[in-house]
């Protein structure tokens, strides 16, 4: 058995992951070439790391179709650390990224990182490939590049007058390959654009008489294989480069195992084991001379797209890199720098994504994302992402605390002021401002609906309350948010949540409203109205020439019942039928029962149909007791129940299966003989000729704790939140 479950994976990864593993090798090699070339690194460092990456994380990480290696995000990091520190320290500094890495992995904070706000990460990536492509355009023109982007950008009107023509050509070349790449048929960009444009451009060079600058190399592979050294002093220049690359690397690689998750439906990320696996590439690939390694989308996105199943193809790319780097290393000296140039300007400009900038832009975020890019560009990497985490904390904690008020008139002697949000001592302001504008003498009717409510407004409003009843005014508080207006002076501020909005239909109206009978609908209706519709609208005008529910749902007329709370549904998913007992007459006998069922099922294709019965049930009560009718009323009532006669003879006294299971379970006849009767309606249902085919499901709901029981036709089971 063991051995055929081996077979079948075999023949898997060799059907799957082998050819997957040779696209992504083919993807990885120049652009672990270029990436190096950026980074001011040895050119081969950016093999070993791309090797390293492949086989090491592969092997250890927790994201099995991440594929890891030399990334574009770090080039900044890296070119400033090895012109401070040169090769051998900065490969000191990726073995104890690596350790930190590791250390972290194994505290399972690695969720921790991915705190950090996207729009500061996408920023901090768009910062990094303006500043290659900055670099980048001289090394094309046949120039040389100025670690600094202002200079980059001031002398690049001197550089353009002195631009080397061949140069220029084939790096253009590669350019217009990459960006067309993209048009051409299916087939045909099967084969990676970044390796037809290098390889071909280079073949195009050597066959043609150009005179252009080359790849240069110290040797082979091996020779490349560098051990790392400590610095001789500015220990602590050394100890945040460490920290800077942990966190640059673990952040990106984090983000980048969400988004391979995104595009495929196997295993989740194991986010602790991926930075513990991260941490071990990033101390073997420093170790050996490599650039530090993290999770890369492009090479990632390129295996899960040629159809990778496992971490098999992730380690074989590694493989196929290192067959290739021993024996044809020599190859890379043909590349000519001005190609790579093209490529890198091709890779920085494909890290500015507009719809990153559309995101900020629409979510309110365009500031954090603008001045995080500047200061990337031109101060450096980490002050840049500091002060785009800075300003995304005082924005955040601006919105968070921001209370929206609104003072307005109702009518001729009336007003209402809605307070919303977080209402602390910083919305005081707006707050005094807002009830000074409400005249003297008027019904005023103040609706708290706050999650945050502090005793400095509070005190505002109870004082600005005691002044407008004493002008001869009069005022109602409505606490219809999470947190109440006295919660404020009986303790600390809390920050207060409900999962149901008190206007909902959740909470009763006398929780949040002076009960009167005669005015309570209408209190509700205008709260929906205010609060509720906006919100449904959109929705509702989806559904607005056609119902598409998925559930018939069953359940009696008690007022206690609502079904869409418990389910946790909205408008549009449940067809509701309600009556005295959620009974189902046997043999069809209730035509408007019947034409529920017909309509939900043939018409509606329902998939599901539930029968809800609750605790403390009065028709089950009246079943039992079987008292004689004293008004018209109870004559109705008790010729609808006589269709209860089969629950009743199927309870037998508390011998049925379910009963027995109920009163383990600690309830009353009551409520035994109530989950009997969910049992014979839903097996009711199952032999009904309308619904033999469609899942039936009982549910009980015990009135006192609110939790939903199942009801088979046997037992009764506890649902949880993991059902």
């Amino acid at each position: 058995m063991q051995q055929q479950i081996l077979q079948q994976r075999a023949k898997a990864v060799m059907r799957y992951d082998v050819p997957a593993s040779l696209v992504v090798f083919l993807v990885a090699l120049p652009l672990s070439l270029g990436i190096a070339v950026a980074s001011g690194a040895p050119v081969l460092a950016g093999l070993i790391a791309a090797i390293v990456g492949g086989i090491v994380v592969g092997a250890l990480g927790g994201s099995p179709l991440q594929v890891s290696g030399p990334a574009a995000g770090l080039t900044v990091i890296v070119a400033g650390l090895v012109a401070e520190f040169g090769w051998a320290v900065t490969c000191a500094i990726t073995v104890a990224a690596g350790l930190v890495q590791v250390l972290l992995g194994m505290s399972r904070v690695a969720r921790a990182a991915l705190a950090i706000s996207p729009v500061v990460v996408h920023a901090m990536l768009a910062g990094i490939g303006i500043t290659i492509a900055l670099q980048q355009v001289h090394v094309l023109l046949g120039g040389e590049s100025n670690s600094s982007a202002w200079a980059n950008l001031t002398e690049l009107p001197a550089q353009l007058g002195s631009v080397h023509g061949a140069g220029l050509l084939l790096g253009a070349l590669v350019i217009a390959i990459l960006v067309g790449w993209r048009w051409l048929p299916a087939p045909v960009r099967r084969v990676p654009g970044p390796l037809v444009a290098i390889a071909g451009v280079t073949a195009l060079s050597v066959v043609l008489p150009f005179d252009v600058a080359r790849i240069r190399l110290d040797g082979s592979l091996l020779d490349a294989i560098a051990l790392p050294s400590l610095p001789d002093g500015n220990w602590g220049a050394f100890a945040m480069g460490v920290l800077t690359v942990a966190l640059i690397a673990s952040v990106e690689s984090l983000l980048s195992a969400v988004s391979v998750d995104r595009m495929h439906t196997g295993p989740r990320t194991d986010f602790d084991r991926e930075m513990i696996g991260q941490g071990a590439a990033n101390m073997a690939s420093g170790a050996l001379g490599g650039l530090p390694v993290t999770g890369v989308i492009v090479r990632s996105s390129a295996n899960v797209a040629s159809g990778a199943r496992t971490r098999a193809s992730t380690i074989l790319h590694g493989v196929w890199l290192l067959m290739f780097a021993l024996p044809f290393a020599g190859l890379i000296e043909l590349i000519p720098t001005a190609a790579l140039a093209g490529l890198l300007i091709v890779i920085g400009c494909q890290l500015v994504k507009r719809a990153h900038i559309e995101k900020a832009r629409r979510t309110g975020d365009f500031a954090v994302y603008a001045v995080t890019l500047i200061g990337v560009v031109f101060l450096n990497l980490l002050e840049g992402v500091l002060i785009g985490l800075a300003l995304a904390i005082a924005l955040t904690v601006w919105r968070v605390v921001r209370a929206k008020i609104v003072a307005e008139p109702t009518g001729a002697d009336s007003w209402r002021v809605t307070i919303e949000g977080s209402c602390t001592f910083l919305s005081l302001p707006k707050l005094a401002g807002a009830l000074a504008t409400v005249p003297a003498g008027v019904h005023v009717t103040v609706e708290l609906s706050v999650d945050f409510l502090d005793h400095a407004a509070h005190d505002t409003i109870d004082e600005w309350r005691r002044q407008h009843i004493a002008t001869g005014g009069t005022v109602d508080i409505h606490d219809v948010g999470a947190v109440e207006l006295a919660s404020a002076v009986s303790g600390p501020p809390v920050r207060g949540f409900t999962p149901f909005d008190k206007r909902s239909g959740v909470v009763p109206w006398s929780t949040w409203h002076q009960r009167d009978d005669s005015t309570s609908v209408l209190h509700g209706l205008a709260a929906y109205h205010r609060r509720t519709a906006p919100v449904l609208r959109p929705h509702m005008q989806e559904l607005a020439h056609a119902q598409r529910p998925e559930t018939l749902f069953i359940t009696c007329t008690d007022s206690r019942i609502v079904p869409n709370v418990i389910t946790s549904s909205g408008p549009g998913d449940l067809f509701t039928v309600r009556n005295v007992g959620n009974l189902i007459p046997a043999g069809q006998a209730d035509a408007s029962m019947e034409a529920a069922i017909a309509f939900a099922v043939d018409r509606l294709h329902v998939r599901s149909v539930v029968v809800c019965g609750h605790s403390s049930c009065g028709a089950m009560n009246a079943l039992l007791n079987d008292a004689p009718p004293r008004s018209a009323g109870d004559e109705h009532l008790k010729a609808w129940l006589s269709e209860g006669q089969r629950t009743l003879e199927a309870f037998d006294g508390g011998n049925h299966p379910v009963a027995q299971s109920a009163a383990a379970a600690g309830f009353g006849t009551v409520d035994q003989l109530a989950m009997v009767n969910i049992a014979v309606q839903v097996q009711t249902l199952r032999e009904h000729p309308l619904t033999r085919d469609v899942e039936v499901i009982g549910l009980f709901y015990d009135i006192p704790t609110a939790a939903v029981l199942q009801v088979t036709p046997t037992m009764v089971e506890t649902l949880t939140d993991a059902a």
